[in-house]
């Protein structure tokens, strides 16, 4: 919100958080003497988490595109394009992430801003080479920035095969963009039915205010 760009403050809110596994956006990735610049790997060594970095387009001499961070081991990763003819290249990032001898697939996902763009991407996520592909065999979380400004047909297909974390029920009418004052709910966190929702909440700092113009949706899911 101040136009300056600090990985550094990032690694603070995800600290004060202290997840065991967190999906990011819009994360920037440009390698060269300056180790801020690559946002990926400064904010994975700076916390020391396992990552996976799924690139959805080149940027600033860099690559830009979406990030999961684990605590746990990350067996493997797929990065999905779910680009739109036309618009902004868009992705779905994909971890099977070892957890206590299971097998846990997490999915980062940020939709495209238009209307009939991101409802043909919720579809795209569960043609059965995405989300429902019959090789995964383990639950599944899928999370990030959906893009949806108002409720509709994509959330009606992403309930349709998963449990929501209902911001409603736990947050009354709390949004999470922007995150000075949010007026919109675009970010998500769906799950299968192997999950039990203990707790969801937003992490509300004057840092996180400041360092980034979506507020961290947070969940603690008990497998």
């Amino acid at each position: 919100m101040d136009r300056h760009v600090r990985p550094s403050r990032i690694v603070d809110v995800l600290g004060e958080i202290d997840a065991d596994v967190i999906a990011l956006q819009e994360v920037l990735s440009i390698e060269g003497d300056k180790r801020e610049a690559d946002q990926v790997r400064f904010i994975a060594e700076e916390l020391r988490y396992n990552c996976a970095f799924g690139q959805t387009r080149p940027l600033k001499g860099g690559r830009y595109g979406n990030v999961i961070l684990s605590r746990f081991p990350i067996r493997a990763q797929r990065n999905y394009d779910i680009s739109t003819l036309g618009r902004e290249p868009r992705g779905c990032l994909r971890t099977d992430i070892q957890v206590d001898g299971a097998t846990l697939h997490v999915f980062n996902v940020h939709l495209g801003t238009s209307f009939y763009e991101h409802r043909a991407q919720a579809r795209r996520l569960f043609n059965g080479q995405i989300v429902n592909n019959g090789e995964l065999t383990g639950p599944r979380i899928v999370m990030g920035d959906f893009n949806e400004w108002l409720r509709g047909g994509v959330s009606r297909v992403l309930k349709s095969h998963l449990s929501w974390a209902d911001t409603h029920k736990h947050l009354g009418r709390s949004r999470t963009y922007p995150g000075v004052l949010p007026l919109f709910l675009l970010d998500h966190i769906y799950f299968d039915t192997a999950f039990t929702l203990e707790r969801l909440h937003l992490h509300k700092r004057r840092k996180t205010l400041i360092a980034s113009d979506h507020l961290p949706l947070v969940a603690d899911l008990r497998l």
